[in-house]
């Protein structure tokens, strides 16, 4: 074979280059540089100076350890990324070298920024054989701490000049996240006061935030605020355990609880916000599939919160992970669909639960180690609740004008059959507006004469238009009110159920004209036999209810009914003619006839029929 002159000086160049590229590739070759502390004030971020060895079985010692990074087995954190292990069974120990150049020796604060690990151990070997050691983590009473903080925080000193390597062993059920910083003890203390701060203004918001819709609870009634409260105290139960606060000032001497109060607490606001969301939007209705993923993972989240009871923690802190993450994009994806059908308060709703669900997905998947540990993810959770704290009260302030809007256009379709009335808003309409444009100085006077004729309908819709007593829509309230106030008082209601004899062959006779006064003449008989609590009412024709309210005995509603009966049949003087009618009413009483209004209206109608097969012109008592 034919070599060209040069090919034997370039064969050791080649293997040489090999060599180079092989030893590239070796991570266990290449060591992290020590922390040079030149300065004895402000802090060191550790992550590039650290080196990481993965323990699976949990049963390496110091000793073994010391020999494993004599022998180059630890890798630098930098070839692993972020320090974040995810979900992880195995205890990772971590070797940070340290070089003072200080000319005195110098106290410090090792942070770990991550206050749910559950066990962290430093190991700190001295030049004379000594071995310093401290143990730290959220499953010991906050009184046994090292350094007393929110945070895991290790004090250690170095002397003069000296050289070490810092050795931690962590482990724990849940996400394996290690921010570590090296702080001098004033660098610490100015950045703790910023972070407190911080965090009293959150907490004070999250506070007023639930107070406020406690209190919309109590006045309206509405179980959507009540939810609301839920969801802020399980969030205010998650956040306090993820910064730590909770070990520190809630529950310092219950770490079983604050172990799991992470996991608990978030899955508890991942339930009670799908609950929010499902009531909010109106789900069940308006996107019956969407309602359907949404209880599932609400069912997810109530497992999850009560993980601890029933599964590994692991498995149920890795749960309510995935559940917050898949939930942020579901709950964005129905927030579009409402505000693309202009579902009322949609648009706020949409912004406050994106900007909060997207810090909870961001938290989950770092908590999962798919994302780094940064600000937004550490801290994107607080910040987009504290956003949703005000976006929410626009979106629930916003529902409400929506349901005062709705329930006025409901009162609107029900006069909608008086057409005469419609008209009759319609030229106050027209004519309103002739007016604005013509003189706008007037619009204070045109405001309140539009008011009062909202006013004059709303009444109408209430009351029969030619009588002027209630109609059935105000009698089934006052018949509610009434069995409330019988329930509350131990008292009695009565009804009575008035059909009129005669009525008929004057109205056909006379006609209608003559008919309408007859009826206007008995209706103001009607208002007169009884108090002022009580109601009248016309059910429509020549059928008359009286709703008598608080009688003591049954007695008191027996001469009502004789009363009324008796009015009925005096001489109606219309026109110069004499008109003669009678009545026919059947009684009926709460409670011994019935505890509701369709039981008691059917039970006096029987009396009723009763009384008319008795001759007419009285009235009959139910079982009588």
């Amino acid at each position: 074979m034919f070599h060209s002159p040069s090919a034997p000086r370039d064969r050791p160049a080649l293997l040489w280059q090999a060599l180079l590229f092989f030893l590239l590739l070796l991570p266990a070759a290449v060591r992290a540089h020590p922390l040079v502390l030149d300065q004895d004030d402000g802090s060191f971020a550790l992550v590039p100076h650290v080196e990481v060895l993965e323990d699976p079985g949990g049963k390496l010692d110091l000793a073994a350890v010391r020999q494993a990074a004599a022998a180059g087995r630890f890798a630098p954190a930098h070839a692993l990324g972020e320090l974040n292990f995810g979900y992880s069974s195995s205890a990772f120990w971590l070797r940070i070298p340290l070089e003072s150049r200080l000319q005195r020796s110098s106290p410090w604060l090792l942070e770990i920024a991550f206050p749910s690990l559950d066990r962290v151990e430093l190991f700190l070997p001295r030049a004379d054989g000594r071995v310093d050691h401290q143990l730290t983590g959220d499953r010991l009473p906050f009184a046994e701490r090292p350094y007393p903080n929110r945070n895991l925080v290790l004090p250690l000193e170095l002397g003069p000049g000296e050289s070490l390597a810092l050795y931690l062993r962590v482990e724990s059920e849940g996400s394996l996240t290690l921010p570590l910083t090296l702080w001098t003890p004033d660098a610490f203390r100015l950045h703790n006061q910023d972070a407190y701060a911080g965090f009293s203004l959150y907490y004070g918001m999250l506070l007023a935030l639930g107070l406020y819709n406690l209190l919309l609870f109590f006045a309206l009634r509405e179980r959507i605020y009540l939810v609301y409260v839920a969801f802020a105290v399980s969030m205010a139960v998650g956040q306090l355990s993820l910064n730590g606060l909770g070990n520190e000032y809630i529950w310092p001497a219950f770490p079983a609880w604050g172990n799991v109060a992470l996991p608990s607490g978030f899955a508890a606001t991942g339930f009670f916000g799908a609950i929010f969301t499902r009531l909010f939007l109106n789900t069940r209705h308006s996107n019956p599939r969407a309602d359907k993923l949404i209880l599932a993972l609400a069912a997810g989240f109530a497992v999850a919160a009560l993980g601890p009871a029933l599964l590994p923690y692991r498995w149920a802190a890795i749960l309510t992970s995935l559940l917050g993450a898949a939930f942020s994009a579901v709950a964005v994806a129905v927030g579009v669909h409402a505000q693309l059908r202009r579902h009322p308060g949609a648009r706020y709703f949409l912004l406050a639960w994106s900007l909060l669900l997207v810090g909870v997905g961001m938290m989950a998947l770092r908590n999962l180690g798919w994302l780094p540990t940064t600000l937004f993810t550490s801290y994107g959770m607080q910040i987009g609740s504290a956003l949703e704290m005000l976006l929410l009260s626009f979106a629930l302030a916003d529902r409400i004008q929506a349901e005062r809007l709705a329930r006025e256009l409901a009162q609107g379709e029900a006069l909608h059959s008086k057409q005469d009335l419609v008209n009759a808003l319609r030229s106050n309409e027209q004519l309103l507006e002739a007016r604005v444009a013509e003189r706008t100085r007037d619009l204070a006077a045109a405001n309140d004469r539009l008011l009062a004729n909202e006013q004059q309908l709303q009444r109408m819709a209430r009351h029969d238009p030619l009588t002027g007593l209630a109609n059935r829509l105000l009698l089934d309230d006052r018949i509610s009110h009434g069995l409330a106030v019988g329930r509350r008082n131990g008292t009695r209601l009565a009804l009575l159920l008035i059909d009129l004899d005669g009525f008929k062959p004057i109205n056909d006779e006379h006609g209608h004209a003559v008919g309408d006064q007859l009826l206007v003449v008995l209706a103001d008989r009607l208002q007169r036999s009884v108090r002022a609590v009580d109601t009248v009412a016309r059910l429509g024709g020549d059928e008359f209810v009286l709703v008598l309210e608080d009688l003591a005995a049954v007695e008191d509603g027996r001469q009502v009914a004789a009363k009324v009966v008796a009015e009925m049949s005096r001489p109606v003087v219309l026109e110069g003619r004499e008109l003669l009618v009678s009545a026919s009413a059947g009684l009926a009483f709460y409670p011994e006839d019935g505890e509701d209004a369709q039981t008691l209206l059917r039970r006096a109608d029987e009396a009723m029929y009763e009384a008319k097969r008795a001759g007419r012109n009285t009235f009959r008592q139910v079982g009588q």
